[in-house]
């Protein structure tokens, strides 16, 4: 006997969280990859890959000094700024920084396609995932509650989204690019009233990562929660339609049973 299985699943519940199908615009993702290497491919729920591409885009802007020369170029310091750069690292981050572009843009039509398939198929969706390491359950939870707690430290606001891995991993290196930068030294220094000192103690290779960091956290947190949120007013309204519905049919059913056997 042929049984159906189901060829596109809209979403995954697993111990590190929800991953999960979601029609995207091909210009936001790629808009995303422009400011950070790779966090468009994370808004697609493509962590591996965009994990890997935020690793090589730190690491190679680090070794060619890529981040500081853009400060000095805005500052007009040309000749400093053609002084710090490495050539030899130059061509290698061009060519992540545009291919992670294209494939987030190239990408983004194919998730689009098989967001509106897993739709049609309308597949069933896990309510609760318990496992060893976590227990994981898809709930309504508030956006802005995300993007608050992505502002006061990335990271947060994915651990609210109950993403432990990638929350962990914001978090470490948010301490990392913070502690490279000496934001926090600035800051102290700032709130000291030692502007000056402030700005001297700053490191612009590290301190330009963050602003991306922090925009993409709270964007992503927010949408993410926005997202689940309608995953989960999905499956509730498939229990209740296979629920109620299916116990009209049992009900029609027995009755006419009954009517039969008086007969």
């Amino acid at each position: 006997m042929f049984q159906y299985s189901p060829r596109k699943s809209r979403m995954l519940l697993s111990g590190n969280g929800m991953t999960y199908i979601w029609r995207r615009s091909p210009f936001t993702v790629m808009w995303l990859s422009a400011a950070f290497p790779g966090f468009g491919h994370v808004l697609m729920n493509q962590y591996a890959r965009g994990l890997l591409l935020t690793l090589s885009e730190v690491a190679i802007n680090t070794l060619g000094h890529v981040n500081e020369a853009m400060v000095y170029t805005f500052c007009g310091q040309f000749e400093l700024a053609k002084s710090v750069l490495e050539p030899r690292w130059m061509y290698g981050y061009l060519i992540v920084y545009f291919f992670s572009m294209w494939s987030s843009y190239r990408t983004a039509f194919t998730m689009n396609r098989l967001s509106h398939l897993a739709e049609l198929e309308n597949t069933p969706m896990t309510r609760l995932h318990i496992t060893n390491f976590d227990i994981q359950f898809l709930e309504r939870k508030n956006p802005i509650m995300a993007a608050m707690w992505s502002f006061f430290f990335p990271g947060l606001g994915f651990l609210y989204n109950q993403r432990i891995f990638l929350g962990i991993y914001a978090i470490a290196w948010w301490w990392i690019k913070g502690t490279m930068a000496h934001a926090y030294d600035s800051l102290f220094l700032l709130f000291s009233g030692r502007i000056a000192e402030s700005i001297a103690v700053l490191n612009p290779q590290w301190l330009l990562f963050m602003p991306s960091v922090l925009g993409g956290s709270i964007y992503y947190s927010y949408t993410q929660t926005v997202d689940q949120n309608h995953l989960f007013m999905v499956e509730q309204k498939r229990f209740f339609v296979e629920q109620y519905r299916g116990g009209m049919i049992h009900r029609f059913f027995q009755r006419e049973e009954e009517d039969h056997a008086h007969c």
